[in-house]
């Protein structure tokens, strides 16, 4: 398959080699630890209906937000979700206008 340009060539990682969600082996796998994203494989959202997690205009976030209190990736989430500016979607526990209030306390 050819990519357009400007796609990186590890853009895409397969499940398969993360591991099970929860179950991740990372002495077994040492390409885990070189992805900074195989904290995914253990989010709790990755295992659930995606629409929860982006609601449209309006829409409850409440779902995806308990969702979020009980997942054990949501720290890395929210930094992820923080350094990449994420603008749609609840991303560790937090909706796109919470972060960017998050965003302005802290700067």
């Amino acid at each position: 398959m050819r990519r357009p340009s400007g796609v990186p060539d590890d853009w895409f990682v397969d499940p398969v080699l993360l591991g099970v969600p929860g179950v991740r082996q990372v002495d077994d796998n040492p390409y885990v630890d070189d992805n900074p994203l195989a904290w995914q494989t253990d989010s709790l959202c990755a295992q659930t209906d995606p629409e929860a997690f982006f609601p449209e205009k309006g829409g409850s976030t409440r779902d995806a937000k308990r969702i979020c209190q009980t997942c054990e990736v949501k720290s890395q989430c929210l930094e992820y979700a923080l350094q990449n500016d994420e603008r749609f979607g609840i991303w560790g526990g937090l909706s796109e206008r919470e972060r960017r209030k998050l965003r302005k306390q802290a700067g």
